[in-house]
């Protein structure tokens, strides 16, 4: 299998809920001619706003929805055509799920699942129990669903997708709505998963940067629909990067120097307070730090700190989109 996922043109269209203003219904396009590629063993990030498709993609992965064109394989099996042999090699858990039944146990209730995969009961038992230790619910597995935090809750929902050990897992916003100790433990053991078998794969949805640049291997950018990056965080945030950006602190400076002549110097942002300036400098390169160090030594000018800035992917998103990832966000269609 030279791919774990492999997309191709692929597009899905419906009729929106809202009735347009001027006749006829809408129809929404939500996913635009998208094409992927998942390596075996990769744990690949699909980032990007809210009501950006990522959702939609996932949903015809696991043959939940049917695509209106184009095509997808998932285990090099077609999501369509092979949509039962599918299901039995991979599973889903999405952020904020409240799959299940609150009057049941958290082990009945994951015994449950185990049992709709054809686990048998003393191993889907034991894989239970073993998972549960390890995400931190080994002592409640006796509590009620009902009585779970929102945090146990979604560590529960992890372990519900890892017990049948799938080949691909996917995650859709696994983390969303998480306080930030209850995201880092399911991140944690979100690598340690993937790391612990060479062929495993996972497919991970998110909005948030910083758990895409942390987690993922590569990363596709997705926007209206359509994938408008893809390549490994390092790649994207050096092709964001125009020069060289730092940030230094120094003695009060009158507002009119002129730091911006200096060789090497795109753009300066000086902010003043507390009896020192704080600079924002845009250089050519990093060779023209040297420069405005020694202009402000040369000065009598004395340097607190001195940081290089590296670009995020939420400088990627806001270069090719023109605006931030909370600002594109878009409400739901239907």
């Amino acid at each position: 299998m030279s791919h774990a996922i492999e997309i191709r043109d692929l597009a899905r269209t419906y009729r929106s809920k809202r009735p347009p203003r001027s006749g006829g219904p809408a129809t929404v396009v939500a996913l635009d001619g998208v094409s992927l590629d998942v390596r075996p063993g990769e744990l690949f990030g699909l980032l990007g706003p809210n009501g950006a498709g990522k959702t939609t993609l996932i949903k015809v992965l696991v043959t939940l929805l049917l695509p209106s064109s184009g095509s997808a394989r998932v285990a090099g099996l077609d999501v369509v055509a092979d949509a039962r042999r599918v299901r039995e090699l991979i599973t889903m858990v999405s952020g904020g799920e409240t799959s299940g039944y609150g009057l049941l146990t958290v082990r009945e209730q994951l015994w449950m699942f185990a049992q709709f995969y054809g686990i048998p009961g003393r191993r889907a038992r034991a894989r239970i129990d073993e998972l549960l230790e390890v995400v931190g619910l080994g002592e409640e597995g006796d509590r009620r669903v009902s009585a779970l935090s929102s945090g146990m809750r979604q560590k529960m929902n992890l372990v519900r997708g890892l017990v049948p050990d799938p080949e691909i897992l996917f995650l859709d916003e696994p983390t969303v709505g998480l306080d930030v100790g209850a995201a880092r433990e399911i991140r944690a053991y979100i690598k340690r998963w993937i790391g612990e078998k060479p062929n495993r794969t996972i497919l991970l949805t998110t909005h948030y940067m910083a758990e895409a640049d942390d987690l993922c291997d590569r990363v596709a950018i997705i926007y209206k629909g359509r994938i408008i990056a893809c390549d490994t965080p390092a790649a994207l945030r050096r092709r964001s990067a125009r020069g060289s950006r730092f940030v230094l602190t120094t003695d009060p400076l009158d507002p009119g120097a002129r730091l911006g002549d200096l060789p090497g110097v795109v753009g300066t942002e000086m902010r003043t307070a507390d009896g020192r300036s704080e600079l924002e400098l845009q250089l050519a390169d990093d060779g023209a730090i040297s420069g405005v160090v020694r202009a402000l030594s040369e000065g009598d000018r004395k340097i607190y700190s001195l940081q290089k800035l590296e670009p995020s992917l939420e400088d990627v998103f806001v270069e090719i989109v023109g605006r931030r990832m909370e600002e594109a966000d878009e409400p739901p269609s239907g």
